[in-house]
């Protein structure tokens, strides 16, 4: 690991599989997918997420949307992580949705209505208290084609907490 420009330890490089890169999440979910091809294709081309690299041979990619960063990887290519005692069903993911912010989600809902891909949770306006205040999301949620949800959010700032 390197420092990042002017020995800032806040924007580290590291190699990465022998790339170094500018990584700027700390968490980066892996994705296990059936299908690369079909997978990429739906989070570029209707999401907007960009390839930072990849490993077709291995049904890899590394993704990034805005400062939100993930990685897929083809089901039985390359390194697996399943141990076989687990089965591999859809919907992938069960319990966990990924929030993702974004500056604007009525971009990402036209793509996907233009693509006929159905909202698992249609867009709202929600407020959600933390401590003193109430901060809100304009929000949808939206499954993979494994059933991974995502959800995406516009920042609606914040307000005092409404009575009841």
């Amino acid at each position: 690991m390197t420092k990042g420009p002017g020995g800032n330890l806040g924007a580290f490089c590291f190699e990465r599989g022998g790339i170094m890169s500018q990584n700027t999440a700390s968490l980066v979910p892996e994705l296990e997918v059936t299908g690369a091809a079909l997978s990429l294709d739906f989070y570029t081309r209707i999401l907007g997420f960009q390839i930072v690299y990849q490993r077709p041979e291995e049904g890899f990619a590394y993704l990034r949307l805005g400062t939100a960063e993930l990685m897929l990887d083809q089901y039985s290519l390359g390194r697996t992580f399943d141990t076989g005692t687990t089965p591999m069903t859809r919907p992938f993911g069960r319990g966990v949705n990924l929030q993702i912010r974004v500056p604007q989600v009525s971009p990402i809902i036209a793509a996907l209505t233009a693509a006929n891909h159905p909202l698992y949770l249609p867009l709202e306006d929600r407020w959600y208290r933390k401590d003193t205040v109430e901060v809100g999301n304009r929000q949808f949620i939206v499954a993979d084609p494994d059933g991974y949800l995502l959800r995406f959010y516009q920042d609606l700032g914040q307000r005092p907490c409404q009575p009841g």
